[in-house]
């Protein structure tokens, strides 16, 4: 921890507070980042900031947008996440490097605000509750990652690895929820089945 800034909110912080923490976090990787270091911003999370954002909307009396946020909230994370970057080798060499955090509601990621983030970034994981109350940890669905540059970016080896793992991965959750309703599998089925899990 000697080389980490912590910025904090708590759920009962002021709306103020839990709005400008991911701008301040900003503010900080993006010095390091100019003092030629590498940093990493964990925003945790976006749809905290966006609901902050929002009640103070409604306080100021703005009009309210899409699902009652305020309609630049997109431009406010937009931006947060576009300041993420490598600075030139003609400044400085540093990088400045962002995980976002978007908490969905019951798993809905075509809610107004994961969109946005998702529309952003690229590489998404998704965690689901259900597959962490099955005991399968880390809980990541992997139906629902999403990737515009994906496999472009890997080596040869990585991705006949990965689409190999990401198929098998998709059999095994189509085969479970089949196997659910199935009282007697053939032996390959039950095979499949054994290595998903």
């Amino acid at each position: 921890m000697e080389y980490t800034i912590m910025v904090a909110k708590t759920v009962d912080s002021p709306a103020t507070l839990q709005y400008l923490a991911p701008h301040t976090e900003a503010a900080l990787a993006e010095y390091f980042m100019y003092c030629e270091r590498h940093s990493l911003i964990v925003y945790d999370d976006l749809s905290k900031q966006a609901q902050a954002c929002r009640q103070m909307s409604l306080l100021l009396r703005r009009p309210p947008g899409h699902e009652v946020y305020l309609g630049d909230v997109f431009y406010l994370h937009s931006r947060l996440l576009e300041e993420v970057a490598k600075s030139s080798s003609q400044l400085v060499e540093g990088t400045m490097n962002a995980l976002p955090i978007v908490e969905t509601q019951s798993g809905d990621v075509s809610t107004y605000i994961p969109t946005n983030v998702i529309s952003t970034t690229d590489g998404q994981i998704f965690l689901s509750t259900d597959l962490f109350n099955a005991g399968i940890k880390p809980a990541i669905n992997a139906g629902i990652f999403v990737s515009r540059v994906g496999s472009a970016t890997q080596i040869k080896a990585m991705k006949q690895v990965a689409s190999k793992s990401k198929l098998v991965l998709a059999q095994f959750v189509e085969l479970e929820a089949f196997a659910q309703f199935a009282s007697n599998l053939d032996k390959s089925t039950q095979n499949q089945l054994a290595r998903g899990q």
